[in-house]
């Protein structure tokens, strides 16, 4: 009677150990790399004990403002310029994209002008362009164009407050770079696929809503959260028109005490918080709409965070 051979002692395996050991990667020292990550763990930790300790931040005036009620007021309307200027951006973003890639060339010509002239001026000039419109259309009104009669007129510094001209500024401005965001998506689509639901007899608006946006929204939606990162950022622009945003109370609140660094720590992290939660909510929406496409990478979640949270330059 012959007896059974042991697989684990035969053969090349049977050279070394079997298992998960025998998978183990050996990796070489790097004391470089050691010595580089020392240096800078070093410095990290004088940086954080430095600031911890100095008595100039007045740490104490950062924690008691810190959930102001003035504060918590600004970040209100923080958020709330944030939400409502993507999403009318978005909306007009995807209305020029559409304009821009139809056959019609004078709507491709009212595109072009419009991404060429928001995109061409800062933001800055334009925030400050709506603050002042009074300056120019002293009223507005509903009635017959060209200089007919007015059914009803409002003053427009009635209706154009800080907060409605900083949406103002914010929403067309966006809607700008959301429009380019919107049509590399739409273009990067397979003309194949559309010509081949058109051979099925699907309409065109058909064939936008079950082929071309499910796929186009793969491309879309990591700029478009980067932009709504940005958007968070950028509101703080609306300070120089009194928008009553987040970081004007602050300034409002420091011309009073004086403490400029405490109240501005106190702004900058509500803004970090804010950027935190939204980089969370854009990396379970891309993962979303990524389904399908190959599995998402270990630890992007922590890589988004914090590319966001770098600075990128709020006035563009």
């Amino acid at each position: 009677m012959s007896t059974p051979v042991d697989a684990t002692v035969t053969g090349p395996a049977s050279a070394g150990p079997a298992g998960p050991e025998a998978n183990r990667i050996s990796h070489p020292l790097r004391p470089g790399r050691w010595l580089a990550a020392g240096v800078i763990a070093l410095i990290l930790a004088w940086l954080a004990w430095t600031i911890a300790i100095n008595p100039n931040l007045h740490w104490d005036i950062v924690v008691k403002y810190q959930f102001d009620r003035v504060i918590l007021e600004g970040l209100w309307v923080t958020v709330q310029l944030t939400v409502a200027s993507m999403a009318i951006g978005v909306v007009l973003g995807v209305i020029v994209a559409l304009m821009q890639v139809s056959d019609s060339r004078i709507l491709r010509a009212g595109a072009m002008a419009y991404v060429w002239f928001f995109r061409g001026t800062p933001l800055l000039v334009q925030l400050i362009f709506w603050f002042n419109i009074a300056l120019i259309f002293p009223e507005v009104g509903l009635g017959v164009p060209f200089d007919g009669p007015k059914l009803v007129t409002w003053e427009t510094n009635t209706l154009v407050t800080g907060f409605v001209a900083a949406l103002l500024g914010l929403s067309i401005n966006e809607g700008a770079y959301m429009s380019e965001i919107v049509r590399a998506g739409l273009r990067a689509v397979d003309p194949g696929q559309q010509e081949a639901a058109a051979a099925l007899g699907m309409s065109r608006l058909k064939i936008m809503k079950r082929v071309v946006l499910p796929q186009a929204m793969r491309i879309i939606v990591p700029p478009t959260g980067n932009q709504f990162i940005s958007m968070l950022k950028t509101t703080s622009l609306v300070s120089v028109i009194a928008g009553a945003d987040l970081l004007t109370v602050a300034q409002r609140l420091y011309l009073t005490n004086f403490e400029v660094i405490a109240l501005l720590i106190v702004a900058s992290l509500w803004y970090l918080v804010l950027t935190t939660v939204a980089s969370i909510g854009q990396y379970y929406l891309e993962r979303r709409f990524s389904r399908g496409f190959g599995a998402t990478v270990p630890g992007a979640l922590r890589g988004r965070i914090a590319r966001n949270l770098r600075f990128t330059g709020s006035a563009r």
